[in-house]
Parts: structure tokens; sequence; C-alpha cells
């Protein structure tokens, strides 16, 4: 009898282990400074990008997805431990962590992945906790990745691959395949020959980041079959004016695609709030395993299985700036379709390293900005509203996309403008942020040419 009792048992097991599923291999693709509507996915007019239709096909797209904050280093921080950058410390750009702050990549160590990074992932492209394998070139990932395959590194179980690539970062290419007299700018843009070349060296970036993203998926599927979590997204809007550096929704909300086939449905489009810091988090869900609950991200792994159809009912943003270049400390959260944005220094010029540099294939159009508001009072006006900002914006993104329309000032708006700046404020000091510039601003007092110059100066000393 015993012997029938102990065979039972080793069948049982034999059926309990068998029904739990391995983890997924896992496929994060990480574009670099791509606007959310400068895909095809999203809507534009000009620009191609098949692989991104393809994932968008196969699964569910993202069309209020948001970043931590607007510049490379904080928000890949906050990826990688699931935090806001006040907790994480690297808030600033070109900053770094709070000594002792934990990486999320350990927790899918643990649960037995391999894990390659491959090109841009972490800022200054290092490695971070768990990275089994790290290959730096930021263009040639599929390349990494093919080699990383072939050299037979890769042992049995789970893997997760992290591919970063720089573009459509810039300095952009010097081809274009896009045609700069029939490319549509964004209407907050100054129509001029040099807006629409850099434009249009812009797209092409865009396009190439997509076929090398193709590249990689091929790799994958050949090695692994289709039976794998895949997530795209960028680390923030694009590098142009009211985009990257700023709190307004051209610098931080960017695409999200999500596929698993068999598992997450095909062609959907969830209206979910959801933030960079939630991503890790949910691939560790969805892979089985415990999220750390001293985070601020969260997993939505519910809303891609199509359990419910909604996540956070705020989403909060931070900016406080970049070395030299950017010293403009922001705040905003979005409740609904409205978006509250608290400059914190309005006496000081807003600038970043494309309008102070002015080089060529990144901000060389600005001289003919410049020169276009000499004359325009429209072109002066796009400058104005560039360089300075008033304390409070508050917009309604149902009835204003592009955030044009400050409704901070109207009388019948106080009261909800009152109420987003408790909620922002206590936010704020739950975070433990001290909500200062990193280092003392560029106020309006001062000549701009002189301010650049200075800066300029700076720079070449460095």
């Amino acid at each position: 009898m015993k012997k029938y009792i102990l065979l039972f048992g080793v069948l049982l097991y034999g059926l309990i282990c068998g029904s739990i599923a391995a983890p997924p291999n896992l496929v994060v693709l990480l574009s670099d400074d791509l606007g959310r509507l400068d895909t095809s996915v999203y809507g534009s007019p000009d620009v191609r990008t098949p692989t991104l239709d393809s994932l968008a096909e196969q699964g569910m797209t993202f069309e209020n997805a948001y970043v931590a904050s607007p510049s490379c280093c904080p928000n890949r921080a906050s990826l990688l431990t699931g935090l806001m950058p006040a907790r994480h410390g690297a808030h600033p750009n070109h900053s770094h962590m709070k000594s002792g702050t934990k990486e999320l990549t350990g927790v899918l160590k643990e649960m037995g992945y391999q894990i390659a990074s491959l090109g841009k992932v972490k800022h200054r492209r290092a490695k971070f906790d768990g990275c089994d394998f790290l290959y730096q070139d930021p263009e040639n990932m599929s390349r990494d990745l093919q080699k990383l395959i072939d050299s037979g590194e890769l042992e049995d179980g789970p893997v997760c691959f992290f591919v970063g690539d720089r573009r459509p970062h810039v300095p952009w290419i010097e081809e274009m395949i896009y045609d700069p007299e029939k490319v549509i700018l964004p209407s907050n843009f100054i129509d001029t020959l040099e807006t629409r070349e850099h434009w249009a060296r812009y797209l092409s970036d865009i396009t190439h980041m997509d076929a090398e993203m193709g590249r990689a998926l091929d790799i994958v599927r050949k090695q692994f079959g289709e039976d794998f979590i895949c997530l795209f997204t960028s680390d923030h809007g694009r590098q142009w004016p009211f985009g990257k550096w700023n709190l307004y929704d051209s610098g931080t909300r960017v695409p999200l695609i999500v596929t698993w086939p068999g598992q997450i449905k095909a062609g959907v489009r969830s209206d979910a709030f959801v933030s960079w810091v939630d991503l890790i988090p949910t691939l560790v869900d969805l892979a089985g395993g415990t999220v750390p609950y001293d985070i601020d991200g969260k997993s939505f792994a519910k809303v891609l299985m199509g359990e419910t159809q909604s996540h956070s009912d705020k989403i909060f943003t931070t900016h406080t700036g970049d070395t030299i270049y950017n010293i403009y400390p922001i705040r905003s959260v979005r409740v609904g379709n409205w978006k509250f944005i608290h400059n914190l220094r309005p006496d000081a010029i807003h600038t970043n390293h494309s309008d102070i540099l002015r080089k060529p294939r990144s901000g060389g159009y600005w001289a003919s900005w410049d020169a276009a508001a000499e004359t325009d009072f429209r072109a002066a006006a796009i400058i104005k509203s560039y360089y300075t900002r008033p304390e409070f914006e508050l917009f309604n993104l149902d009835d204003d996309l592009l955030e044009q329309q400050n409704l901070a000032s109207e009388k019948k708006y106080q009261s909800k403008l009152e109420e987003f700046q408790d909620v922002l404020s206590g936010w704020a000091i739950n975070q433990g942020d001290d909500l200062k510039a990193h280092r003392e601003p560029y106020l309006h007092t001062g000549d701009l040419e002189k301010i650049r110059a200075n800066v300029i100066k700076q720079r070449n000393r460095r």
C-alpha cells in the first residue's frame, strides 16, 4: 500500500510541476529621444516604422504612457529601480543614484534569468544589477545579439534582453530619406528650410532605429520562437523645443507597445495611465515573480491580461536640469484629461544644449528661428514661450493636445488649480523632493546672448 501511495505522490508532483509554466523570455526594446507622435503607430503622416506597426498589430498599444523624467539619466534610473528621481537620487541629468539603491533587474536575476544589456540601456551604457552580458555599441545591437547567441555562453533557462538604440538622439544622421520640402512639421515649430532639413534627418533616424529593432526581433524569434514578452518604448520625447527637458507631453508621453502571443490580446489600444517606474515591476509580475512593495512602480499586468482597463489615477513627472545647459526645475501631475505644471523657477530662462550650442544635425536650425522672429510675430511668440514660462500651467488635453492654451489664470479654473497644487505639493513631500534646482539658474535679468557665450566658455574649459 505504501508503494502505491508513494507512486501516486510522485505522479502528482510531476503533474503539478508540469503545470507550472517556465518563466517567459523577455525582450525590452528602448529608443532614445523618440516622440510618441513621431511613429506611424501613433499617427505620424510621414515617418515609416514597420517594425512598430507589426508590434502594435500583435499586442497592446498604450495611449497614456509617461516617463518619470524627460532626460536620460534620471528616467533610465527610474526604469531600473522602479523609483521616482527624488527617491533614487539621480534627479539632474548626468548624476548618480544614492548609494545602496537597488535595481529591479536583481529580482529577475534571482528568478533565474540571464540578462544582457545591448546598446544604450543604463545611463553611460553601464552595467546594472544582474547584468551578465554587456555590449555597448548603441547602433548595432542585432549584430552583438547574434554574437552573444553564437558564443554558446547562454545557458538553459529564461533570458532577458535589453536592446537600447541611441537613435533618434542627436546628432541626427546626415542622410535624409524623407523629402524636407514635403514633411509636415509640428504646428508649434517655426517653418524654415533649416528646420525642415533637421526634421527630415530626425525622422530618418527613427526609421533606421525601427529597422534595427526589427533585425533584433528576427534573431530572437529564430532562436526562441514566438513565445516571449516584448516591450517597446522610448526614454522620453523628442530633442526639440517643448519636448525633451520639458514636462509637456511631447517630452514626457512616450510610445509603449507590449506583446505576448497567446497571452496579450492582439491589436488592442489601452487608455490606462502607466509610467516608466511600472515597466519592470510588470515584467517581473508577468514572469511569476514578486514585485517589491516599497517602490513607486506597480505592475499593470492586469491591464495587459484584459482583467481591467485602468491602472494609475495620477501620473507624476519631474525634471531638474542638465548640467550647465538646462537649469529649470519643473514638476507636473496629470489627472484624467487635465495636466498641471509647476515651473519652480519662473524667474529663470529655459534653455538646453540645442539652443545654446546650435550644432549641425542637432540645434543648427535655431539661427533660422531667430531670423524669422525678427519679422514674424508668430515666430517671435514661439521663441518667447520657449524661453519664458509662467509659474503655473493648466491644460485640458482633450481640447488642447499640444498644450498651447494655458488655463491657469482663468477665474473659473481657480479651484481646480488649487486642487492640483495641493496634490503635487503633498506628493513632493512624500517623495522627499526638495523642489530645488541643481545649481543656480540663469535669470531673466541677464542677457541671453551673454548667457549663451558664458555657457559655451564653461563647456570649452571641461
